[in-house]
């Protein structure tokens, strides 16, 4: 019998509309120097506008800025 079960993956990334991209699971983030940067939680939420006052992290900056994406239907 080939016993075939859905796994979740290790890293997920969900894209959040008009906001941040959410990544779950074990994974590192790098800085364009190659420096690791501190990550204390098992998701965390990346800006996607630019705004955030401490990037790569989202601190809630689209919101006030009208941040928006589009999604292809």
């Amino acid at each position: 019998m080939n016993d075939q079960r859905e796994t979740e993956p290790d890293t997920a990334v969900v894209v959040c509309p008009d906001g941040p991209l959410l990544v779950r699971g074990d994974f590192e983030i790098v800085s364009t120097t190659g420096e690791k940067l501190p990550r204390d939680r098992q998701t965390v939420a990346l800006c996607r506008c630019g705004a955030s006052a401490i990037k790569p992290y989202c601190d809630g900056s689209h919101k006030m800025i009208g941040f928006r994406t589009e999604f292809p239907e």
